[in-house]
């Protein structure tokens, strides 16, 4: 299975899963052509996306989606409460979306959806599974649940929120309203929140760690990686095997 994160920030985000009979997307943020480009560098037509996973409505994560579905036709996957936010509006006449809450099967994959907490309607994230091997996905989330550790557990690659630096946010220029929402239960995780989740999921066959949606204004990859690994070392984990992905710079990994 391919996992290429085209793009993860608060300018954009989109990723690819590639396995032998799928080309999907989680998300479709950024623009239509940055989309295209980047996939024809992994020798892949736009055409070939045969589903779009969307987590939430905000525009960092579906910027891209009208202009690609006026060109395409993939089957795209939300939660019917999406629709609550006008900027769905424009998926209410499209004629191949799917509904399903989860789980199901899509030949040689097993998709599972699980509740995020954002200050978006019907927000969630995903969990892709392939021969055995399974990518969580899990960005735009205030806190998570202890109830979803045990289905979020010891899975081989995470895509993982490491949102801001809290010092850096509230020491930072954002408005007090912004703060506050960002830091919020329903808002963005923190670098020491990433790190202490992960450190309760992270298992024996956990293969690697992509820290995501990285704070251009609040945050800084190294900062990042370097609070996720103090909070992993100051819960007794060791695992070190942690990337940052980019605004604008697509990460692949194989698993």
């Amino acid at each position: 299975m391919l996992v290429s994160i085209l793009c993860s920030g608060s300018e954009g985000n989109s990723v690819l899963v590639k396995t032998e009979k799928h080309k999907l997307l989680i998300d479709c943020g950024m623009n239509n052509k940055y989309i295209k480009d980047n996939l024809n560098e992994l020798g892949i037509e736009e055409s070939e996306i045969d589903s779009i996973f969307i987590t939430h409505s905000h525009s960092d994560h579906i910027g891209a989606l009208k202009v690609f579905l006026n060109k395409n036709h993939p089957r795209v996957y939300v939660d019917e409460k999406m629709f609550e936010d006008p900027a769905m509006d424009f998926l209410k006449e499209y004629d191949n979306l799917e509904f399903s809450k989860g789980p199901f099967e899509l030949d040689d994959i097993n998709v599972e959806i699980y509740k995020t907490s954002h200050d978006a309607p019907g927000s969630r994230g995903y969990i892709i599974t392939n021969d055995n091997k399974s990518v969580v996905y899990c960005t735009d989330t205030g806190y998570i649940n202890h109830k979803l550790f045990d289905k979020l557990s010891n899975k081989t690659l995470y895509i993982f929120e490491s949102n801001h630096d809290i010092e850096m946010l509230m020491h930072g220029r954002y408005p007090s309203w912004l703060k506050k929402r960002v830091a919020s239960d329903t808002g963005h995780l923190s670098n020491h929140q990433a790190g202490f989740y992960l450190s309760k999921i992270i298992g024996e066959d956990t293969k690697k760690v992509i820290l995501a949606h990285i704070s251009k204004e609040n945050n800084s990859p190294d900062i990042a990686l370097e609070d996720v690994l103090n909070e992993l070392k100051e819960n007794d984990v060791k695992f070190k095997n942690i990337d940052v992905a980019k605004q604008r710079e697509r990460l692949d990994i194989e698993i």
